[in-house]
């Protein structure tokens, strides 16, 4: 690490402590050369996702947007809020995980209404008509047929 005083590469550590919940190590340096200490931080390198909508637009992944998106679909029902983050925290980490730079909006959307659908079916429902963008009452009554007949067969 350059020593921001007089930029010699050869430091020694003298403290190191975790900080920001863990996301980050501080570590008290001090340079060899000139013996004045300095502070620097070690983090793990996050790459952005790039979300591909439906229209071809790319955007970087908000993990605001997807819970919010959640949070609306399970409006005045008894979703506990700790569920919920449980779903944005298990798709966040398939994201991640899956190593992709880039993601379509519908893959997200299908991570979405398969936690759904095992928690809240109204939920479920309400995610997918604005997801699915249903034309007409006939494409909507279909979903919800899909949804009784896998209740039948459970």
């Amino acid at each position: 690490m350059k020593c921001p005083f007089c930029e010699n590469l050869e430091s020694k550590v003298v403290d190191s402590r975790p900080t920001d919940e863990g996301q980050a190590i501080r570590r008290r340096r001090e340079c060899i050369n000139c013996g004045k200490r300095f502070t620097t931080y070690e983090k793990v390198e996050e790459i952005p996702i790039i979300i591909v909508k439906r229209d071809g637009n790319r955007q970087t992944y908000n993990r605001n947007k997807l819970l919010n998106g959640i949070l609306k679909s399970c409006e005045k029902r008894p979703v506990s809020m700790d569920t919920i983050e449980n779903i944005v925290d298990d798709i966040e980490k398939n994201l991640y995980n899956s190593l992709q730079k880039e993601i379509t909006s519908i893959e997200i959307g299908e991570m979405v209404m398969n936690k759904l659908k095992n928690i809240d079916e109204v939920a479920y429902v309400r995610f997918a008509s604005v997801y699915r963008q249903f034309k007409d009452v006939n494409s909507f009554m279909e979903e919800l047929k899909k949804i009784l007949d896998e209740g039948r067969t459970n």
